[in-house]
């Protein structure tokens, strides 16, 4: 007998997929990670590397192609750092997929080289699917392993192991995991008016307007971090949570946590400091925004951001 649990009307069965970032196939098998995983990496034919300078990606440009998968031979040119190498995992073929801190200047880089932001490889579209999900794991970890070459308990220095997935402080043998932090971004729904809470952050371009969000803090469910969250930021009550989807977002390494709530009052008191506008939008206004492109007046977050999936899935979601 089927079980009703997994009955979920809703406009997709996995919202979570249809999110940037969400579509990595590498098989990772992290429990099994020898330390020299990496060497044996190197040495498989098929190997390539995602190469990660200053929080930015390094592509390869021959006139309109962007190329971000480099051979290890091709790497000599920007000054590698191949102790802080990230196993990221294998493709289905077997081929390695590694990612490569190297030290060369994003900012002064032959013409045969382009640096692109995380946030750049999404917005501008120069990556898709599976390999936009491998950079994002690429960014993630480089990050934390460029931030965590000291042991927060002693000082010492620490030591990558098991292909960068941890690391081993040299004088008293702390261990340290790569991190993610939980963020919840929720779409609050006045449902007596059928109308949705958006607010616009201060660094926000000039008319966009997207859902509240926020960190998890310590001893927090996400359901509380949601009400919590919209309630120091817009003064709004919140009730009944549904946590709906997830988006992985190497900026640098956080997990945004989509959620459905519940308004239980209506006037709106924003925070100044972290907004510069929150409203109520009608399911109208709301069509309107996300019909708009990314950077026109009155624009909502570009299709791939889980802010963007909330607002259009609630737009779609099918009639009781």
């Amino acid at each position: 007998m089927k079980s009703p649990i997994f009955d979920l009307a809703a406009p997709h069965a996995e919202p979570s997929s249809l999110t940037a970032f969400s579509e990595n196939a590498l098989v990772r098998d992290t429990e099994n990670r020898t330390d020299d995983c990496l060497e044996k990496a190197f040495a498989t034919e098929g190997v390539h590397c995602y190469a990660i300078a200053d929080g930015r990606m390094i592509l390869k440009h021959d006139r309109q192609v962007l190329d971000p998968l480099f051979a290890p031979y091709e790497l000599a040119a920007l000054d590698p750092d191949p102790d802080n190498a990230v196993l990221l995992g294998h493709r289905e073929t077997g081929e390695p997929r590694i990612a490569m801190p190297v030290r060369i200047d994003p900012e002064n880089l032959p013409e045969l080289y382009k640096a692109a932001s995380a946030r750049g490889i999404y917005r501008e579209n120069i990556l898709e699917g599976a390999m936009l999900g491998e950079a994002a794991q690429a960014f993630s970890l480089v990050h934390w392993n460029t931030t965590h070459r000291f042991c927060g308990k002693c000082g010492g220095a620490t030591i990558a192991k098991a292909g960068g997935y941890k690391r081993v402080c040299e004088a008293c043998g702390n261990m340290l995991f790569p991190r993610t932090d939980p963020v919840v971004i929720m779409l609050v729904i006045d449902e007596e008016n059928d109308r949705c809470l958006l607010g616009r952050n201060v660094q926000f371009p000039e008319g966009m307007y997207s859902c509240l969000a926020g960190f998890v803090e310590p001893g927090e469910t996400i359901e509380n971090a949601v009400r919590r969250e919209t309630l120091e930021e817009a003064g709004i009550t919140v009730g009944q949570i549904r946590i709906y989807a997830s988006q992985p977002w190497p900026v640098p390494h956080s997990l945004m946590i989509g959620c459905f709530g519940r308004a239980e009052s209506r006037d709106i008191i924003f925070d100044e400091k972290e907004l510069a506008d929150c409203r109520w939008f009608t399911r109208e206004e709301t069509e309107a925004m996300l019909q708009r492109t990314l950077g026109e007046p009155g624009s909502a977050p570009p299709k791939g951001a889980i802010a963007h999936r909330l607002m259009r899935d609630w737009l779609d979601w099918p009639e009781a």
